[in-house]
């Protein structure tokens, strides 16, 4: 697939394990990034060996399966170019498992070419299978884009309920 910049991207979207955790701390401290957090690969790699380590979380990258292209010079970035990671959590109204699906990350070049797209289908997939009752997810209200993903995919705004937080640190 290519974009209007010449770079083609090919991907496959798999189930993340250890071995994958120093390839996904780069973009995982990104996302973070995006958030305005100070950047820091070590304890964003050590949160996600953790998860993965206690089962507390489900991750789905996406990885290149061919360079691309810009140009006609093959590009030297990390061949994982995306990623999504689901928490597991407990509806006692519906008696049901459920997962949040927390956060979902594109490396910019790779933007547009159906990643996202990729990710939120294997994570959907997945809970299907764990017989979760639902994926929810929360976006910044000024994160249109995500809201817009969200939205194509059937995803509702939840308006029966207000969110409220209680900052414990």
């Amino acid at each position: 697939m290519s974009n209007k910049q010449g770079v083609e991207h090919v991907f496959t979207c798999r189930r993340a394990t250890l071995a994958d955790v120093d390839a996904l701390a780069p973009l995982f401290d990104a996302y973070r990034q995006f958030y305005d957090c100070d950047p820091d690969e070590p304890a964003a790699s050590a949160w996600l060996k953790q998860n993965l380590e206690q089962h507390r979380a489900v991750i789905f990258l996406a990885e290149r399966t061919s360079s691309p292209r810009v140009d006609g010079v093959d590009s030297q970035s990390t061949p994982v170019i995306g990623f999504t990671q689901l928490y597991p959590a407990l509806c006692s109204v519906d008696l049901k498992p459920y997962f949040v699906l927390y956060d979902l990350f594109v490396m910019g070049e790779s933007r547009n070419q159906g990643v996202a797209l990729a990710l939120m289908a294997a994570a959907a997939q997945f809970a299907r299978r764990e017989g979760a009752a639902r994926l929810d997810l929360e976006t910044a209200h000024t994160n249109k884009t995500a809201q817009r993903l969200y939205e194509k995919l059937g995803y509702e705004a939840d308006k029966q309920f207000q969110k409220y937080s209680l900052a414990l640190t």
